[in-house]
């Protein structure tokens, strides 16, 4: 036993002391041995959260590197922090006893806030804030980097903070727990979270003998399906997936949970196994919150990564969302704010007989003032599949529909009822609908159902194409942007505008997101 065995480890007081407990264990089996601390990226970036470095293995990298140049023969690491696969030649050689596994909520005076609809929760875990504000979703969550000792003197010198989040085996292990704390035995930890791992060269077969001296079988087995389902999620650090394993009385028991990053959306589950029949339960419950929606929620959030190459000026839903190809990463957001105006009750006094809506707001605007019953219009025009939709769903049967307001205006020219038509507009609308139509002697009187608020902001440079819904969200988009993009617009009103600033402007086939969100699909294939 002459070979000195040099044991790699992070600086930090928690990680040498850890590095210290497999020291000492090996000493007492009679090897001899070395530590050698090593910083990471981890410790030296300390402004960011965790998630948002986008980088797998950031606390185990250097220690990698410095393992395959042969400068450390072994690494002791928090399993916790370790991707689920190891680099080539790299193997895990040990887990030893598991520690606590539990979150820890250290508080400044006592626990009241948790009642409290406003309370500011430090943590630099994406996992923890996620089960945090989906168990508490009015809580503000701020960012909290650094090793435990650095961490506990943010949380004391900040005095907006109410608490911070810790792994109890962290605080526990070089015994700085305060007494102001309160396992979170409600919030699922990370994967392999209280277990000290070792890493060692394949190749090298006399270290690999002594590792596995310290070797604790209980906890192997536990961590290890924890970590299958991990992998099978495709998570890490930078996915909120928490996963528990135990053995009690010769059964294995698993629970896993998948949130959103903002903590919205959760997905849990829950299964029992004879232990030795339990080589398939990380696979089972990993594919179990697959098929409930996992995928794409992972799917959105590796994208959440990704700088967008398009920008929609209309916020998308999830399953709006859900329909672009795995080519687009999508930043949305409305560029348009849409105010609901007071209708006169003298604009309804009499039976309207002909009224034009060109808009879903404009139905909005008349069903908020008034009930059905009190819009009786004898014929009804409108642009678009969803405005009629909702028309005959709330206020009546609509005469006739076109895809554009120019179009409907020729359509009126040649078969409207009468001479004069009520138009429920926004403030702001496009002059080809009343110039048509007063041109060839038809009367409009408009009525300003809506006022429609400019609320653009400034896109990232890395995006090539935007998506458009209105001539007001591209008249939004410009006053602050003016790079040249790919313009993806709803309908040919749009278009139009579009035109006046953009080369490359393409027009959906029917005036829907859906159909917008298609044209992006087939310029991204």
């Amino acid at each position: 036993m002459s070979k000195t065995i040099r044991i790699g480890t992070r600086d930090s007081e928690l990680a040498l002391w850890q590095a210290k407990i497999v020291q000492q264990q090996l000493d007492r089996l009679g090897y001899n041995t070395l530590l050698i601390p090593v910083k990471s990226t981890g410790d030296i970036v300390l402004d960011k959260p965790l998630y948002e470095l986008g980088i797998t293995g950031i606390f185990t990298r250097t220690l990698d590197i410095a393992m395959l140049n042969h400068d450390i023969d072994i690494a002791v690491h928090s399993l916790k922090d370790v991707p689920t696969m190891l680099p080539k030649d790299i193997i895990q050689a040990a887990v030893l006893k598991r520690g606590n596994v539990n979150d820890t909520l250290v508080f400044k005076t006592n626990e009241e806030f948790l009642a409290s609809e406003h309370a500011v929760i430090a943590t630099g875990s994406l996992r923890r804030k996620a089960q945090w504000l989906n168990r508490y979703p009015t809580h503000t969550i701020e960012n909290l980097r650094g090793n435990v000792n650095s961490r506990l003197r943010k949380l004391a010198d900040n005095a907006q903070w109410d608490g911070a989040i810790f792994a109890a085996a962290g605080i526990g292990r070089i015994g700085i727990r305060p007494e102001q704390s309160i396992n979170l035995n409600w919030m699922v930890p990370a994967p392999a979270q209280g277990a000290i791992m070792i890493t060692a060269l394949e190749e090298d077969d006399y270290v690999r003998e002594a590792c596995a001296k310290l070797n604790h079988e209980e906890t192997e087995i536990c961590t290890t399906i924890e970590r299958k389902f991990l992998n099978k999620l495709e998570g890490g650090c930078t996915a909120p997936i928490g996963a528990l394993a135990q053995i009690k009385n010769d059964e294995v028991s698993f629970k896993g949970v998948l949130l959103s990053k903002d903590g919205s959306k959760k997905i849990e589950v829950t299964r029992v196994e004879k232990l030795g029949k339990h080589h398939d339960i990380a696979e089972f419950c990993a594919n179990y919150i697959i098929e409930r929606g996992g995928k794409r929620l992972m799917d959105s959030i590796k994208q959440s990564h990704k700088k967008a190459n398009v920008y929609s000026t209309k916020s998308l839903t999830e399953n709006q969302r859900f329909l672009l190809n795995e080519k687009v990463t999508i930043e949305s957001s409305d560029f348009i704010k849409i105010s609901l105006n007071r209708i006169p009750p003298q604009i309804l006094k009499h039976r309207i007989q002909n009224v034009i809506i060109t808009s879903k707001n404009a139905v909005e605007a008349l069903i908020t003032n008034y009930s059905a019953a009190e819009l009786q219009f004898k014929n009804i025009y409108c642009v678009g599949r969803r405005t009629k939709r909702l028309i005959e769903n709330k206020i009546g049967k609509v005469k006739h529909a076109e895809k554009n307001a120019k179009k409907l205006a020729e359509y009126l020219v040649e078969f409207i009822d009468g001479t004069e038509v009520t138009y429920f507009c926004s403030d702001i609308r496009l002059d080809d609908l009343p110039n048509i139509l007063e041109n060839h002697n038809i009367r409009v009187k408009e009525v300003e159902a809506y006022q429609t608020k400019y609320d653009g902001v400034k896109v990232d440079d890395a995006v090539e194409s935007v998506m458009f819904y209105s001539p007001s969200t591209v008249e939004s988009y410009v006053r602050f942007n003016s790079k040249e993009i790919t313009a993806f617009c709803i309908g040919e009103t749009t278009a139009k505008e579009a035109r006046k600033h953009f080369r490359d402007v393409r027009v959906a086939k029917v005036p829907t997101i859906e159909s917008v969100i298609e044209l992006v699909n087939e310029h991204y294939i």
